[in-house]
């Protein structure tokens, strides 16, 4: 099973403001549901609970250590990041998204495969951020840019990682 990495940061590694994404991109919006749509995304609580929902066409897998936390019927809870893997390797998937927050991106770049990086061409202020991507251990596959316009507040680049092989 392919665990994909999926993220938008800044060039700071900002990745959002109070539980909050600090910035309107439609094109990544458009991307971000592209890639996931019908497929397993894992989420730690606090990003599960700003999207306020479970996205449309999607199973999502909640990471809360809060037994009391739940989630509409035909999504799953889990305790940690490698329940949330383990429910996806039972489930037999080919692939599964990472997305978010800063906590459960710390813990998966250890296993990811895959980052499909949203890199906002701008240095932003925020209180979350994404580790650092070690260019030692992920080569770059493919890059596409997209232009500043009035659906998009940044310039920014949609990058693909693949992790090197050891």
């Amino acid at each position: 099973m392919k665990i994909s990495i999926i993220v938008a940061k800044s060039l700071n590694n900002v990745i959002g403001k109070d539980n909050q994404l600090i910035w309107r991109l439609s094109a990544d919006l458009q991307l971000f549901k592209t890639h996931t749509s019908g497929h397993h995304i894992i989420m730690g609580r606090k990003t599960f609970e700003s999207i306020g929902k479970p996205l449309p066409n999607r199973t999502s897998i909640v990471i809360s250590r809060n037994p009391n936390f739940s989630v509409p019927e035909g999504h799953f809870i889990s305790h940690s990041l490698e329940e949330a893997i383990q429910i996806c390797i039972g489930k037999k998937l080919d692939q599964v998204f990472i997305i978010g927050g800063a906590e459960i991106y710390s813990q998966a770049i250890a296993i990811a495969d895959e980052l499909l990086v949203t890199e906002v061409n701008a240095i932003l202020e925020g209180d979350v951020f994404f580790p650092e991507i070690d260019k030692n251990e992920w080569t770059v596959i493919s890059s596409h840019s997209y232009k500043k316009d009035e659906k998009n507040q940044f310039d920014f680049d949609f990058v693909v990682y693949k992790r090197n092989s050891k």
